[in-house]
């Protein structure tokens, strides 16, 4: 299945951006319904809850309950923000949502706003995307002059204004609180919870945050029925889902299939292991999400549930796929490179942790590791491991701890020989 054939409901059109292609296939009657109909929003709660929608930036929290966490009757501002900075690696599903379908984000971030009694959102969209900020700038326009932005919306009553925030590359922001610090005008560094956002958020007002993919689930949801969700999915895992698929496979990209889906139909669908080669390990949740052996993956169900069974995560649905060709110790270096480049340094464990990390990996991935290093990398691994801030800690630690429990033998044989087991085999970074 293709990106628009489940719930993302778009037109092959020469602009299926636009605002025409939208509406030609129900685009924001949902909303004009809502408005119409003075839909009470502990309705569209109880409707979301009942599709067991989940969080579709990684978390997995399931959507209706953290919207009834906001205190909707209190005076005073309050915020719905879409978190569309998407910096895991491995994930490109949140960009082609942006640019190929901006308005049902437009539109479930409206309802958001309606739902928990906000009056402005915010879009905050990964620097680097910039046809998406544009086409989403774009269906900014075109939804006010169309009346569903702005004041008194459909003479309704309802008052909402939208906006979008360029981030500036920092992989961090992509956790929510850091991403509102970003927002402020601050260093992008997570705060310490309690309180959240919903008590206390942007401005210090309360505050709904949501991955792109969740608020773009709304409407159809919506229209359609949470049983229809539901139906689609498994229990406590509703609805289709889009996975980015990429790595050493025939046709890498974004492919929406329902959940629970066993991962051998979706390695069909991105056309398989590249001829004279077979599957050997897959990242299922993107770099920071424990890594499965291949064969141990291929009934695996794609949902939330499934994959945690297997010993990872679903996180954003960024799929890593890896071939015979590939050294495990090398593309553990690189992650480990990542996650300590990216590290914002407020919290002393991930701060030293990660170079630890990174330059032991390199140490025995250039033939000068030594026998302790394997117990240290798990050592310092576990030290970081839920303590700090955020969970960029724990993104850190789990592909070290995961790699050496999996795949300890060819650790162990850069240790012994100074070299490679699977030869000058090609990296995943090269694919």
């Amino acid at each position: 299945m293709e990106l628009d054939q489940v719930c993302f409901r778009t037109r092959h059109l020469d602009e299926p951006w636009s605002l025409a292609s939208y509406r030609s296939v129900g685009g924001y009657e949902v909303l004009e319904q809502i408005l119409e109909q003075k839909t009470s929003p502990e309705d569209i709660i109880e409707q979301l809850k009942n599709s067991a929608l989940r969080g579709r930036g990684g978390a997995g929290f399931p959507t209706g309950l953290k919207w009834s966490f906001m205190p909707r009757r209190l005076p005073g501002d309050k915020y719905i923000v879409c978190n569309s900075d998407e910096g895991e690696p491995g994930t490109c599903k949140d960009r082609d949502i942006l640019r190929f379908n901006p308005h049902q984000v437009v539109e479930g971030m409206i309802i958001a706003a309606y739902t928990i009694g906000a009056q402005r959102g915010y879009n905050y969209i990964r620097g680097e995307f910039v046809e998406p900020f544009e086409r989403f700038e774009n269906a900014i326009a075109e939804a006010k002059d169309a009346g569903y932005l702005g004041q008194d919306i459909l003479s309704s009553g309802f008052n909402f204004e939208l906006y979008t925030q360029p981030g500036a590359g920092a992989y961090i922001c992509g956790e929510e609180t850091a991403l509102l610090e970003s927002l402020e005008g601050k260093k992008g560094q997570p705060r310490y919870k309690p309180p959240f956002p919903a008590g206390y958020g942007l401005y210090g007002k309360p505050t709904t945050i949501n991955n792109t993919e969740t608020l773009a689930s709304v409407p159809v949801i919506l229209q359609k029925g949470s049983d229809w969700f539901h139906e689609l999915g498994t229990p406590n895992n509703g609805g289709s889902k889009i996975f980015s698929v990429s790595g050493h496979i025939n046709k890498p990209g974004n492919y929406e299939i329902p959940m629970g889906t066993p991962f051998s139909e979706l390695l069909a669908l991105a056309g398989g292991i590249r001829e004279g080669h077979t599957i050997k390990a897959v990242i299922p949740g993107g770099s920071s999400t424990p890594v499965i052996p291949g064969e141990d993956m291929l009934d695996v169900p794609m949902n939330y549930d499934g994959i945690s069974k297997a010993g990872s995560m679903l996180g954003a649905g960024s799929v890593i796929i890896m071939d015979d060709s590939t050294c495990m110790v090398k593309a553990l270096e690189r992650i480990a490179e990542f996650y300590y480049e990216e590290s914002c340094g407020q919290c002393t464990p991930c701060r030293e942790g990660t170079g630890w990390l990174y330059r032991v990996v390199k140490r025995i991935e250039h033939g000068q590791g030594t026998q302790e290093d394997l117990d240290r990398l798990v050592e310092v691994a576990k030290n970081i491991n839920g303590n700090t801030i955020c969970a960029l800690g724990d993104a850190a630690a789990a592909p070290v701890i995961s790699f050496i429990k999996h795949f300890r033998d060819e650790f162990q044989f850069h240790i012994d020989h100074g070299k490679c087991q699977v030869g000058q085999g090609e990296a995943i970074s090269k694919s």
